[in-house]
């Protein structure tokens, strides 16, 4: 059991049997009063965010995460079949777990995996990713980036809204946790 003193920005507790992580902390003391710690968790499954209050000292249980860096192979079924570069053993990822990382997902492309006991919990991509846009209405003369967006199809059928010059063969740089379009790239 450790306690509070130990609490840092992304360690994982296990409070009544979630995992939550931790995703911001400030310790507190008050003129008068016992000092406490003020955290924002988010839970690692679902995504959710919650404020938890903690008094100094209260013990609590931290739970050992190992993050390691996976390259994608290929999807079986509903799950997604990743390797781990360092020995080369391959793991499948519920698509549950890979979640919306899925539409921006490339065969060989390398991912962060946070592990829990050998469990997937969920996967960091990288910040942006290069896509070549597969299908998109053409661009007419005249158009320009200040003049609006159209949908465009990438090749991991994920659609995005791009500046109405771009065309189909066009490799783009997209926003991972936003989806937001960020660049051509040459």
């Amino acid at each position: 059991m450790a306690s509070t003193a130990d609490i840092k920005n992304g360690v994982v507790l296990n409070i009544d049997g979630q995992l939550w992580s931790i995703v911001e902390f400030q310790h507190v003391k008050p003129g008068k009063g016992g000092a406490f710690v003020r955290t924002k968790m988010k839970n690692v499954l679902t995504g959710k965010v919650v404020d938890k209050t903690f008094n100094a000292g209260a013990k609590i249980e931290i739970e050992n995460v190992d993050r390691r860096d996976f390259q994608y192979l290929y999807t079986d079924g509903d799950s997604f079949v990743f390797m781990d570069t360092s020995d080369y053993d391959q793991i499948n990822v519920p698509a549950a777990t890979v979640g919306d990382a899925a539409n921006f997902l490339l065969e060989n492309q390398m991912v962060t995996i946070a592990l829990n006991n050998g469990n997937p919990l969920y996967i960091d991509l990288p910040a942006s990713v290069v896509l070549e846009i597969t299908y998109t209405e053409p661009g007419l003369q005249g158009d320009r980036s200040s003049a609006g967006t159209k949908p465009a199809t990438v090749e991991t059928g994920y659609e995005i809204q791009v500046p109405l010059f771009l065309e189909t063969g066009t490799k783009v740089k997209v926003d991972t946790r936003t989806g937001d379009y960020l660049g051509r790239v040459n």
